[in-house]
């Protein structure tokens, strides 16, 4: 009778501790841009007034690479409407990178390689806009 009780003791204790390890996060959950990606800044959609949404910048040392997203905020996350994102090395003259359309929670990812230069972002969620010039240089 003993061993029956031992031998429950230890089949619970076995289950609890695989639905532990089972439930647990990874220890490096890969953001929206991809594993080795780590958010360097963000910036509110508009940058002034009733904001709509965010442009959120990460860097991979891994890869070297920029990438961004343009995410809609409060009422606009989660909500199909209109995003957009660009990404380029500044004064490219065009988006290296670029999403839009209509999109539940975010336009991108975009990325662009920019070493020893400054980049450029545009994000857009619903009808404001937002372009940030001249950033995170080196």
């Amino acid at each position: 009778m003993r061993s029956r009780g031992t031998l429950a003791i230890l089949a619970g204790t076995m289950m609890f501790s695989t639905w532990l390890v089972a439930g647990a996060a990874p220890a490096s959950a890969a953001g929206p841009c991809g594993s080795g990606y780590n958010l360097i800044d963000s910036y509110a959609i508009p940058a002034s007034g009733a904001r709509t949404g965010t442009i959120e910048v990460y860097y991979s040392s891994g890869s070297g690479k920029n990438c961004a997203i343009a995410e809609g905020y409060g009422s606009n996350y989660g909500t199909k409407n209109y995003k957009v994102v660009g990404i380029s090395v500044s004064g490219a003259g065009s988006w290296t990178g670029y999403d839009s359309g209509l999109f539940s929670y975010y336009a991108g990812p975009v990325y662009v390689s920019a070493p020893g230069k400054c980049i450029d972002l545009l994000g857009g969620v619903g009808s404001p806009s937002r372009t940030v010039r001249k950033v995170h240089c080196g």
